[in-house]
């Protein structure tokens, strides 16, 4: 049997620590664990860096440092510098610079079948539509997020010349790859009609790793150097802290309920976490306590912890994004209260699964209320954790989820 050899094109891999990375690290060992040989392309750690990360995963340094590579489980990772630089300017050239030597570099590795690149950006498309010509491998390309929809709607995108460019471009990666595949049924709904061969896109949910995320005791001890109130009823946010969130009804929870035995958790890092910080500061919002990122082999405890998850959908983007943070929530066999409108990805998947708490209207008081309503309800707390939990073990465990895609690359 002659092993076909796939090359993930990603702007993120280990040991950058960000949930694209985790799936697509998965995805990377589910595809060799299945026979494939697998190579990575991808940046140098800047979204998320744990340090015990980069110590079990070095990057050494190639040709004085013009680019990098590291050994993940026996994988090939091959790292282009890409940094966030405070200058606009200079973050430009950055990524321009990364794009440019991942065409190179790509170009150079042989005997490539497929190549994988999820968005963002969407410019990676291109990238690899040209290193899959060079081999004559077939491309397939993941919406995790749909862009330029989501940077129109978030305000960040208002040139029209730009925003036509990126259309065009979109348009021209969807309809020159192999296949596309999408998370969502919303998701394929929405961009179904920009492709000129339609059953090209196909839906392949996202998933989580159900040996790592799972119901814990909260006999275990909780991570130092924090301390928790048992008397304490906690709402956990962990993830990104960026526009893609809602956070005026968090605040507004926080202020209404600062003299109960309520406290909101929130770990992570991004954009919005200043003014999340300075809001505190400023309200005296001692009910709010805001974390730096924390190492994912942590994260299965802090939840164990947590006794109501909440996320809270900015409505400008709620139609772009799906927080895959919904499937470790539900691994672990906890309830959610989650804030999103009607008609969007996330309501789409949560409506008939009884595993959360929904507000779709009357965002600040509805939070408020369900979080009354749920905080002291061990019986519905049990009863929305189990839902979830048995829903994950159905459908979207790592195994299950890979083996939809080698299927989807078999048939290709």
């Amino acid at each position: 049997m002659i092993t076909k050899k796939i090359l993930i094109h990603s702007i993120v891999f280990s040991p950058d620590g960000v949930s694209t990375a985790y799936l697509y690290n998965d995805i990377a060992l589910g595809f060799r664990n299945a026979g494939y040989e697998v190579v990575v392309l991808t940046t140098t750690p800047h979204y998320n860096l744990i340090e015990s990360t980069l110590i079990k995963q070095p990057l050494k340094s190639k040709l004085f440092g013009i680019f990098y590579e590291s050994d993940f489980n026996g994988i090939k990772v091959i790292h282009v510098p890409l940094k966030k630089y405070k200058s606009t300017i200079i973050r430009i050239f950055s990524f321009i610079y990364w794009h440019f030597l991942s065409l190179i570099i790509g170009l150079s590795i042989k005997s490539v079948n497929f190549v994988l690149s999820p968005s963002p950006p969407l410019s990676i498309g291109l990238v690899s539509i040209l290193i899959a010509k060079k081999n004559r491998a077939k491309f397939i390309y993941n919406v995790q997020e749909i862009y330029p929809d989501l940077l129109i709607k978030n305000g960040a995108l208002k040139s029209s010349l730009l925003i036509k460019s990126l259309k065009w471009l979109e348009k021209y990666v969807y309809n020159h790859a192999t296949a596309v595949i999408t998370i969502d049924q919303k998701f394929h709904d929405q961009i179904v009609d920009r492709f000129f061969e339609k059953d090209k896109l196909k839906i392949v949910p996202n998933f989580v790793d159900t040996k790592l995320y799972k119901p814990i005791s909260k006999e275990i001890e909780f991570p130092k150097p924090y301390t928790i109130d048992p008397h304490k009823v906690r709402l956990l946010y962990a993830g990104n802290i960026g526009f893609y969130q809602d956070w005026e009804p968090v605040l507004y929870a926080a202020k209404k309920l600062i003299d109960s035995n309520i406290e909101f958790w929130i770990i992570g890092e991004g954009v919005k976490k200043e003014y999340l910080l300075q809001e505190v500061e400023k309200h005296s919002l001692t009910n709010i306590k805001i974390l730096p990122y924390q190492d994912r082999e942590l994260m299965p405890i802090i939840n164990a912890f947590a006794d109501i998850h909440f996320i809270s959908i900015s409505k400008k983007m709620e139609q772009e994004g799906f927080p895959s943070k919904v499937y470790t929530i539900m691994a672990c066999a906890k309830p959610m209260i989650v804030i999103t409108g009607e008609n969007t990805p996330l309501y789409n998947f949560l409506n008939n699964l009884n595993c959360s708490i929904l507000i779709t209207n009357n965002r600040n008081e509805g939070f408020v209320n369900s979080i009354i309503e749920l905080a002291n309800n061990e019986s519905k707390k049990y009863e929305l954790a189990q839902n979830g939990y048995e829903i994950i073990h159905k459908f979207y465990t790592k195994d299950k989820v890979i083996s939809q895609y080698i299927k989807l690359f078999e048939n290709c």
